[in-house]
């Protein structure tokens, strides 16, 4: 097994050493894995096809909430009293 050495920032170290107490692994595997999914998500030594862009829109339909009660809705405690 290689060893190596990474920088990180600080706010990515703390999360990464509270996730790896949670797992109950060390920060070694969970570093390990991170990588190995990365990999495996990316297909490591294949060249994609066509440059990533954002996917169409989706057709949702009329909003059950007209418009201009969409602030009221955001600021509200519940749905119940904004939905027609």
């Amino acid at each position: 097994m290689a060893r190596t050495q990474i920088q990180l920032p600080d706010a990515v170290y703390e999360e990464l050493e509270i996730l790896s107490e949670r797992l109950d692994v060390s920060m070694a595997e969970l570093l390990r894995r991170g990588a190995e999914y990365v990999l495996r998500a990316h297909r490591a030594g294949e060249v994609p096809s066509a440059p990533w862009g954002l996917p169409e829109p989706l057709d949702l339909g009329t909003p059950m909430v007209p418009v201009d009660r969409w602030r009221e809705l955001a600021a509200g405690p519940g749905v119940e009293d904004v939905l027609p």
